[in-house]
């Protein structure tokens, strides 16, 4: 499994909000996409992704993805374990996976409660626990911590680690202290919206 980026650029609109990103990631590494708001780190997240074209460049992808998007995609209607379930079975993987990173992310007793109940950090959990049972040995994280106290963060860095053990991939935009250790830093430079 990898993901590459050459030469990549990215526009919103008439303005260039990247252009130049190349990196290469392989079994166990990471990345952080670092930059000030506006810049473009959920654009980087986006195009990683295959929901935006790039301007410019190509990425290379060879493995599954999984995506954490600032929306957490969950059927508010749906309890926790129904609206996790429906994307396990999108994504392969069985209830039993459901479960288990139900109890990763620490909100097993919530395995019931409608979607709509939750708090921001527990859907955020909850989102999280998506992609650890889709089983994809990429995980793409756009602002991961947002919502999460310090516990939870603490969860979050332990399964990132665990993931990269596995040797999976992890790229995650974050304006957040996240630790991932040798994580290399994607620096994107730009006016932004600070």
């Amino acid at each position: 499994m990898s993901l590459a980026f050459r030469g990549v650029a990215c526009d919103r609109g008439a303005r260039r909000l990247f252009e130049g990103v190349s990196f290469a990631l392989a079994a166990g590494e990471a990345a952080v996409v670092a930059g000030l708001n506006g810049v473009g780190k959920s654009s980087l997240i986006r195009i990683a992704a295959g929901l935006l074209s790039p301007a410019e460049g190509e990425v290379a992808v060879t493995g599954r993805i999984a995506l954490l998007a600032e929306a957490a995609a969950l059927d508010a209607e749906r309890t926790v374990c129904e609206a996790l379930r429906f994307w396990a079975k999108l994504d392969g993987a069985d209830a039993a996976a459901v479960t288990r990173a139900l109890d990763d992310v620490g909100l097993a007793a919530l395995a019931g409660v409608p979607v709509r109940m939750l708090s921001t950090g527990q859907r955020r959990r909850v989102a999280m626990a998506r992609v650890v049972a889709s089983g994809a040995p990429i995980w793409l994280l756009d602002e991961p911590g947002n919502g999460l106290d310090a516990a939870s963060l603490g969860q979050l860095e332990a399964l990132i680690a665990r993931h990269r053990g596995a040797g999976g991939i992890v790229l995650a935009a974050t304006h957040l202290p996240l630790a991932m250790p040798d994580a290399r830093i994607i620096s994107l430079l730009g006016e932004g919206t600070a």
